[in-house]
């Protein structure tokens, strides 16, 4: 048959589509011009071009020399700082149209970005700390370089760094978007809002969950498949779920959560305590506890609860 003669009804479907389209802004109540979203492609090269301006040597260009290491890192960051504005001020237009307010936004975004951008010494900082953790934690790594380039759980905690700044200055959609770009190249889903110390470690990683409201103290190692997650969703009066509440754990410093482990709800695992793998937690452990599997328990969890 002739793929000229037949006919795919476009038109009809072009027709329908317009019409739920026009039928979701009505719904949203931004019918003519619905604001635009920031970039995810574009804040991927900002998070790319962040790693080379923070590890020049390791992630910039590859025949920088000495002389041209600080013209490289002034110019990528000059660059960089513009398109991220442009992205958070992006996001400030979507959050002032949908709450139906008025705001400086230009102001605002330029100041978000200032502070950001002030910040990154510190962000450095605990970026070296990860990756010194890393290094030591794990016999297989032969040098800091290679946990750099290599290792998923300092890709994603570099993102998380990264984002975690931005949650924390005003820009949650941006933040939770460069969340996700690493979620899709690690498989490790860290939500931005997370609190995490210094020298953190993310070993292996695949499957790794750490909600928004999770606290980690400082020396803290996760392997493979670890969940820190909500145990329950509370729902307000008309059965809609309660946004921002408290509900994810608290893990002290020098703790160790082997591989499978699902620790649930807003509970505390004190200070060097070893929860091993496959645990299901729903409790508070005091410091220096022990935990490993035990006997198979019947608990039901429903709406949602266990992410």
């Amino acid at each position: 048959m002739n793929d000229f003669a037949v006919s795919w009804g476009v038109d009809a479907l072009v027709e329908q589509l317009r019409t739920l389209r026009l039928q979701s802004l009505e719904h949203r109540q931004r019918r003519d011009h619905p604001p635009k979203l920031p970039s995810k492609k574009i804040l991927a090269e900002i998070v790319d071009n962040l790693g080379a301006v923070l590890f020049p040597n390791r992630l910039g260009m590859p025949d920088l020399n000495d002389e041209g290491i600080d013209y490289f890192v002034g110019h990528t960051l000059d660059s960089l700082l513009k398109q991220l504005n442009r992205q958070i001020a992006l996001e400030l237009k979507f959050v002032a149209e949908q709450q139906g307010l008025s705001s400086d936004i230009r102001n605002q975004s330029q100041q978000i970005t200032r502070a950001f951008a002030e910040g990154l010494p510190e962000i450095r900082v605990l970026i070296d700390s990860d990756i010194h953790a890393a290094y030591e934690g794990d016999p297989a790594a032969r040098s800091p370089d290679e946990v750099l380039v290599c290792y998923p759980g300092i890709t994603a905690v570099i993102h998380h760094r990264i984002a975690h700044a931005l949650y924390r200055l005003g820009a949650p959609l941006v933040a939770r978007m460069i969340a996700e770009i690493a979620h899709s190249a690690t498989g490790i889903d860290i939500h931005p809002g997370a609190q995490i110390g210094e020298n953190f470690f993310i070993d292996h990683g695949t499957g790794v969950v750490i909600g928004e409201t999770a606290v980690i103290g400082k020396r803290v190692r996760l392997y493979q498949a670890v969940t820190l997650g909500a145990k329950r969703f509370a729902k307000d009066d008309n059965g809609m779920l309660v946004k921002g509440n408290i509900r994810h754990p608290i893990v002290e410093d020098d703790v160790v959560i082997y591989a499978g482990a699902t620790i649930l709800g807003r509970i505390t695992i004190g200070r060097g305590s070893v929860i091993g793998g496959n645990v299901w937690l729903t409790h508070s452990v005091p410091p220096g506890s022990h935990i490993s599997q035990g006997q198979t328990r019947n608990e039901l969890f429903t709406e949602g609860g266990g992410i």
